[in-house]
């Protein structure tokens, strides 16, 4: 097995993340690149409080970083995240 309890961890916290309709919508949006938050909010109808415990859900599980820039926080997705569940899926044969 080439993974071990930590990145078993990590992978647990990763897929309670994407667990939300909402937060794997917002991946998907920034798969095309950096996005601020005002442009997220643009296109879905939730307030701002819900869109920064989203967004705080996945930066915590470390598949999306943050940049404030302004007032305004610029989200992107994480490679060095998402390596663990490729990983984890490739132990799968998946």
């Amino acid at each position: 097995m080439n993974i071990d309890d930590a990145d078993l961890g990590k992978c647990s916290m990763i897929f309670k993340a994407l667990s939300d309709p909402n937060r794997l919508r917002i991946v998907l949006m920034l798969k095309n690149g950096e996005l601020c938050a005002c442009k997220i909010l643009e296109l879905f109808s939730i307030t701002q409080p819900t869109l920064s415990h989203h967004m705080k859900t996945l930066v915590d599980a470390g598949i999306v970083n943050v940049e404030q820039i302004g007032k305004w926080s610029h989200y992107s997705l994480d490679s060095e995240g998402w390596k663990t569940i490729r990983i984890f899926l490739d132990e799968l044969g998946v």
